[in-house]
């Protein structure tokens, strides 16, 4: 048996767990030296046809659509079409004035304050599988009455910046993200599998669905319904991503002066570094470089894991909500970069992905009368264009939408309400209940007034 052969069996017992058509899978791309070394499919694209999974399968592959996005305003401004201190409003109407510029700059490395797009439509009432366009997350930025922080203080993952950086695109090139793309570097590359996915009616032939493990056994469809880019919406393959990996080697698509730009971090108004480049998170794993992005959306999951110093990467696209495709992308990196680590291997668990916190800055601690209809009632925001009930048992607040899950707070220590969704901080004024400031994952000081 070769060393090749070797290597293919090691990874075909990583994914022997979901290698059957009666499972949902993932498609894997091995990148090594500019020669795509492994290709397989694991598991079906489609369970209730029972298509299995190939190297060219199509996925949505979420946020690793940012890179590409990234890079269309790179382009251009190495064409010098915009800068990347041009503020955004400049190239998109309707933007509030939040009496700060956001740039580019701001947009790309996430420093730019504003409220995310998703987590605001969940607030709106939107549910995960509506039809969700462009022209409803557009409408969604355009009535944000105030940013998180000020521009470049802080960074904090925000889509909403990536929506903005699509739209751009079209009034600096003339063309859609998609078509400038495939201009500039998908026909370049023979990317032939890769659009943007700007029309959720469109039929994509040898494409994927998402899914979800159901208790009782087997599993249920977990999709989406997404005709909004930039931020996400790229369709494509692990082969076609693997012709993008090598691009960062060999330069066809976007030439020396891009391919650097995509590898450049902003720093922070303080100075802080930040590890964020051009749709790009630049890591370390076991001593070596990284260059990374994960993607999530539904059932879909993704990871492009790249090596840059060993001219190594691995894509990882799955159909299934539980997948760890990072996880399995080291694991063949470990396979192949066995004696080149230079760190032993971390153990397993000591991710942290944080929580949400309270924020007592946000006024002095007011009394909260809990349990009584002080606090029951009405709420609206005026920048969502919702309503909400909030209800009151003992120490805890439900914040009731008609269309989901009540969202459950319990009493803190400085003087709020926090659950697994966030924290509420009521609002007095002259001693009445005026409403509340919400604070999220990626959303601060959304204001709902008391009706």
């Amino acid at each position: 048996m070769s060393q090749e052969e070797r290597i293919g069996q090691r990874i075909d017992h990583l994914f022997a767990e979901w290698d059957y058509c009666s499972s949902p899978g993932a498609a894997v791309a091995v990148v090594r030296e500019g020669q795509i070394v492994y290709r397989k499919g694991y598991g079906s694209a489609s369970l209730e046809y029972e298509h299995p999974i190939t190297p060219s399968t199509i996925f949505h592959v979420a946020s690793i659509s940012k890179q590409f996005t990234a890079f269309a305003i790179a382009m251009l401004a190495v064409e010098g079409k915009l800068s990347l201190e041009d503020d955004i409003r400049r190239y998109v109407s309707g933007l509030p004035d939040f009496g700060e510029a956001l740039t580019f700059s701001h947009l790309i490395h996430h420093t730019s304050g504003l409220r995310d797009q998703w987590e605001l439509m969940k607030l709106a009432g939107w549910r995960l599988d509506d039809v969700r366009t462009q022209d409803d997350v557009m409408t969604l930025i355009r009535h944000q009455k105030a940013l998180n922080f000020k521009p470049g203080d802080e960074i904090q993952y925000c889509n909403s910046g990536y929506t903005l950086l699509a739209e751009a695109v079209k009034t600096a090139s003339g063309r859609t993200l998609d078509e400038y793309l495939n201009e500039k570097a998908f026909r370049p590359l023979g990317m032939n599998n890769t659009h943007f996915h700007s029309d959720h009616r469109r039929i994509v032939p040898n494409r994927a669905y998402a899914y979800t493990p159901v208790e009782s056994g087997g599993y249920r469809r977990y999709d989406i319904q997404y005709a909004t880019i930039g931020g996400t919406g790229l369709f494509t393959t692990a082969e076609d991503l693997a012709k993008w990996m090598m691009n960062y080697d060999t330069h066809i698509a976007g030439g020396p002066e891009v391919m650097r730009l995509m590898h450049q971090c902003m720093p922070l108004n303080s100075g802080e570094p930040t590890n964020y480049a051009f749709g790009l998170a630049l890591r370390e794993y076991r001593g070596l470089k990284v260059v990374e992005h994960g993607g999530t959306d539904a059932g879909y999951r993704s990871s492009f894991y790249r090596f840059p110093d060993q001219r190594f990467g691995v894509i990882v696209l799955a159909n299934l909500a539980p997948f760890d495709p990072e996880g399995l992308a080291k694991r063949i990196a470990e396979i192949y970069l066995a004696d080149s680590f230079l760190e032993a291997a971390p153990e397993a668990g000591d991710a942290n992905e944080g929580s949400v916190q309270a924020h007592p800055e946000d006024g002095e601690d007011q009394p909260v009368l809990v349990g009584s209809d002080a606090v029951d009632g009405i709420y609206y925001s005026e920048e969502l264009d919702v309503v909400y009930r909030l209800t009151t048992a003992e120490d805890s607040i439900s914040m009731v939408h008609r269309k989901m899950e009540p969202m459950m707070f319990k009493a803190d220590r400085v003087g709020g309400f926090t659950g697994p969704d966030g924290t509420i901080k009521l609002v007095y004024e002259g001693g009445r209940l005026a409403g509340f400031h919400y604070f999220g994952h990626n959303v601060r000081r959304l204001w709902f007034r008391r009706w």
